[in-house]
């Protein structure tokens, strides 16, 4: 694994889940592939599980880890070629890209959509910039458009919950009074597409997903109906796409509760608030596996970056 950019750089996603649920047991056993490497940690957006379970995994590993973030910490950069940088930016990626790169031997990069230009966002200035310029690996930490790190800790969690050989498994769309990214939603997306399940995402009209992203999927707009049998189900928001980055409406009826629930899984990324998207009764129950979610970030990002030592 050269990078880990998005869920489609896994060669065998069951094959990379069975490796973390291995390495999970014994999570020091490979503490001399990082020793002598360092990774870059560079944060353009708020974090807590992200930072700290990447942390964790490197350290793991015997890396060294560096973290930097730029809301308060770096320069302003510029991403565009031959700008004329007479305006907010003080520093070229360009620069910056090269510059880290002979500080760190991996850099991971958390930079969030605007969710105002929708094709500015998924040219991924950010984390296509540093991919472009630097000269060492780069792990996605959540992008404009992708958590591959997120999708690979669901896909492990499910692995380990799963109660027969093909579970259902759905997708739900939650209120939330702020305009949220696609991000966690599209990976979770591109992961199931790689699962042996009964796959359903379920949304209010107009607030579908990518369509390219989506595409083979089953969409169903009666979240009632697409919950029955359900195994598993996930909650997530997220703004308009077509209208990008708008809130049509904020759907209070969509919460998730213990009726609509039935005997399935609770999976949500966190943070999540309380009594908007889900209620109190569904994440203090046995039913909820958030907090096995969270853990499970750690595995995620130690086995890529175990992949790409391994392919330094």
């Amino acid at each position: 694994m050269k990078n880990y950019l998005s869920i489609k750089d896994i060669d065998s996603l069951p094959k990379l889940v069975e490796e973390a649920r291995e390495l999970k047991k014994n999570p020091k056993k490979n503490n001399d592939l990082g020793a002598n490497k360092t990774i870059g940690l560079l944060f353009f957006n708020n974090s807590l599980r992200t930072r700290l379970s990447t942390q964790k995994a490197a350290t793991n590993l015997g890396m060294e880890v560096m973290v930097m973030n730029f809301g308060n910490e770096g320069w302003a950069l510029e991403y565009e070629d031959g700008t004329i940088m007479n305006k907010g930016t003080s520093e070229h990626i360009k620069e910056a890209a090269q510059v880290v790169s002979q500080y760190c031997d991996i850099i991971g990069i958390r930079a969030f959509a605007g969710l105002t230009d929708k094709e500015q966002d998924e040219a991924e200035l950010v984390l296509n910039g540093f991919k472009k310029h630097a000269s060492v690996p780069i792990v996605n930490m959540e992008s404009s458009t992708g958590h591959p790190l997120q999708g690979l800790a669901d896909a492990i969690t499910i692995e380990e919950n799963k109660g027969k050989k093909r579970p259902k498994v759905v997708l739900s769309w939650a209120p939330h009074p702020k305009a949220l990214p696609h991000a966690v939603a599209n990976s979770f997306v591109e992961m199931m597409k790689l699962q042996d399940a009964e796959f359903v995402i379920t949304h209010p009209i107009g607030y579908e997903l990518n369509p390219q992203i989506t595409q083979g999927a089953k969409i169903e707009y009666n979240q009632e109906k697409a919950l029955q049998n359900a195994d598993f189900v996930s909650v997530k928001n997220w703004s308009n796409y077509s209208d990008y980055g708008k809130i049509l409406s904020t759907e209070a009826k969509w919460m998730m509760t213990k009726e609509k629930l039935g005997n399935a899984k609770f999976m949500h990324c966190l943070p999540v608030r309380r009594n908007v998207v889900v209620n109190d009764a569904v994440l203090d129950s046995d039913q909820s596996i958030v907090i096995e979610q969270a853990n499970n970030r750690t595995y995620a990002a130690q086995i890529v970056l175990k992949k790409i030592l391994e392919s330094l």
